[in-house]
């Protein structure tokens, strides 16, 4: 059970750097040794795409889990591309946990590469309703149609679900722990309700509710949270430009409701979140999604909660609340 503060160790496996010949017969083996029933007697190997799930299963699955992020440290989401070593490692895995939602491009390669036909698979983003870039709900059924937002996890409601989803999952593939599961997960919901609230008390009063982003739409979920409105120089593609008429507008918009603050994306050029910051005469914050982590970051054993902390101290800052 997890109880009281506690910190994640930081379990990411580096990538296995194979010399061909070595690469050639691992492949070859893998279909033979990749085969394999769940053993109550060891520990559920666990993999997830990005920090935030790893996060989550491994607060649910304590000790009966052994879990690992698939992102080398400082590694981009949406640009990252997965080496012959983590499929290997993949295939090794008893349970994978990604977002979906076309966060991860490169998901459909790499999964066509695992050779284990055991392995469990939990797409997070199921069940939950994703938002567009302006922040509108679309259905089930409207996923396969137009772009999403696929930071889901900036909504503390969101990563509730996820975290039951994940308690549910590993007590299916473990049963004799599925008290232990649950209860973990219990425990870690009530310090995400309590981080919700948290954010709900400290940015109830602010002079400021319009976020502008010197970058890519990527903190949609956290805006609709919390009456906020996001405004960005592009779209939800990171790999978007935007036009010399929407910074022209973004620059206009600022000096007329006096905002002060440039937010851009760590992890990303903060050039763009410059130039409006210098036109607007304001100066720029950051803002972390926290899909991954920085080696420093890992070092210091810097946690989810963390993360979110920090963006909630500069938003306050930035949107001059009381």
């Amino acid at each position: 059970m997890i109880s009281g503060d506690f910190h994640l160790t930081k379990q990411i496996i580096p990538g296995i750097k194979v010399f061909p010949f070595f690469l050639i017969f691992f492949l070859i083996l893998l279909p033979g040794f990749q085969t394999h029933n769940l053993d109550a007697s060891r520990k559920i190997r666990v993999v997830t795409s990005v920090f935030p799930l790893f996060e989550f299963a491994e607060a649910v699955s304590g000790e009966r889990g052994e879990v690992s992020l698939l992102l080398p440290p400082g590694a981009e989401i949406h640009t990252w591309q997965p080496r012959p070593s983590d499929i290997i490692r993949l295939s090794s895995a008893d349970l994978f946990v990604y977002i979906g939602a076309d966060l991860e491009p490169w998901l459909h390669d790499l999964l066509k590469s695992v050779k284990n036909p055991d392995i469990r698979i939990l797409e997070a983003s199921q069940g939950i309703s994703l938002i567009d870039a302006e922040g509108i709900v679309h259905s089930e059924n409207e996923r396969e149609h137009g772009a999403h937002d696929p930071h889901i996890w900036l909504d503390f409601k969101n990563d509730q679900m996820i975290v039951d989803r994940i308690a549910a999952v590993l007590s299916e593939m473990d049963p004799d722990g599925s008290s232990f599961f649950n209860e973990n997960a219990s425990a870690y919901k009530e310090k995400l309700q309590g981080l919700d609230q948290k954010f709900k008390d400290e940015l109830k009063d602010c002079i400021h509710q319009t976020i502008i982003l010197g970058g890519h739409a990527a903190f949609g979920y956290l805006a609709r949270s919390y009456n906020l409105r996001q405004i960005s120089v592009y779209g939800l593609s990171p790999d978007s430009r935007p036009t010399p008429k929407k910074l022209i507008e973004v620059v206009e918009l600022a000096k007329k409701y006096g905002i002060k603050v440039i937010f851009f994306e760590i992890h990303v050029s903060d050039e763009l979140a410059r130039v409006l910051a210098e036109e607007a005469r304001a100066r720029t914050l950051v803002l972390n999604p926290g899909a991954n982590l920085t080696k420093e970051q890992l070092k210091s054993e810097k946690t989810f909660f963390d993360i979110m902390e920090e963006n909630l101290e500069n938003l306050k800052d930035g949107l001059i609340c009381k």
